[in-house]
């Protein structure tokens, strides 16, 4: 049977990403702003996000990446599996993500889209974890910092199970 020990409760949730919200409304005041959340993860994050943001012009647009599959670590082998639709050609573009764990998931995503020559790409993420960092990431907006072990719960998953807790938590298998 799983175990699982609150890390983050849903009301600090709920106050991280307004006080992100508020830095990323000033930082993009005035410009028009593409959201790309990062399936399947970040569906939760970027709703409660984007539902804060005070800006004018904001797009969303998704795209799909796989690399943990059923496992606890990742396997280090990136796949696109959905691409984004709209152009973000000469656009700001920030790319939303529930979690930044080794980077690798995050440098082929950034990467990925700087072909399409946006404007700009910046890295939102409800949490930061660098535990297992093997790849140099900038996160330029984080909820949270963790320092380690396998988080479920508000988007994150293992095996597809455990995103609609409202918290996130550790989980021991």
């Amino acid at each position: 049977m799983p175990e699982f020990t609150p890390v983050i409760e849903k009301d600090e949730i709920h106050r991280q990403i307004s006080r992100i919200a508020k830095i990323i409304s000033t930082d993009y005041k005035g410009r028009e702003l593409v959201l790309i959340g990062v399936l399947k993860g970040a569906f939760i994050f970027l709703a409660d996000l984007v539902r804060q943001l005070t800006l004018e012009k904001v797009m969303v647009d998704f795209l799909q990446a796989s690399s943990y599959g059923a496992d606890t670590v990742s396997s280090e082998n990136i796949r696109l599996k959905k691409d984004i639709d709209v152009d973000i050609f000469g656009k700001d573009v920030l790319v939303v993500d529930d979690i930044v764990d080794t980077g690798l998931t995050m440098v082929h995503l950034v990467s990925h889209l700087e072909r399409f020559s946006p404007s700009s790409i910046k890295v939102c993420t409800m949490i930061d974890k660098s535990e297992r960092r093997k790849a140099a990431v900038h996160v330029d907006y984080a909820c949270s910092t963790v320092k380690k072990g396998f988080l479920v719960g508000y988007g994150l998953d293992y095996a597809e199970y455990y995103r609609n807790m409202p918290g996130i938590y550790h989980l021991k298998l």
